[in-house]
């Protein structure tokens, strides 16, 4: 069935929330946003790409570190305001060196790190 990729709900800057997913075990790696280009450019390519807020401009996950995410799958929820991509991780998926952005737990007002560092940052984002 065709699907029109302009159905979706973007925000009211032309964005939307993307949630990456490790697709072989679950594990949630990373949150970003996507506008059409993007995700029409993610679609083509095979591997994401996103639209940075902070930066005002567009980004393919791992043309600096490496650390690619080869899309296996793509899902809308069911208000088609939110994307869950499924992918297979090269590397990191946080610029921090964590293979996921989600490392820190948060209890009450203590916080810890869960994860491991699987890349020095300093050494890839010079």
């Amino acid at each position: 069935m065709k699907f029109n990729l302009e159905s979706l709900k973007f925000d009211e800057n032309g964005l939307i929330p993307v949630i990456i997913q490790d697709e072989k075990n679950l594990e949630v790696l990373m949150m970003a946003y996507m506008n059409l280009d993007s995700l029409r450019e993610t679609l083509k390519d095979g591997k994401t790409s996103f639209w940075s807020r902070s930066r005002k401009k567009y980004w393919l996950k791992g043309e600096t570190s490496g650390h690619f995410q080869h899309v296996k799958s793509v899902f809308y929820d069911c208000d088609k305001d939110t994307l869950l991509i499924k992918v297979e991780q090269i590397g990191g998926a946080c610029h921090d060196g964590y293979r996921s952005c989600f490392y820190t737990e948060l209890k009450g007002d203590e916080t810890r790190v869960l994860g491991e560092k699987v890349f020095d940052p300093e050494k890839k984002y010079k």
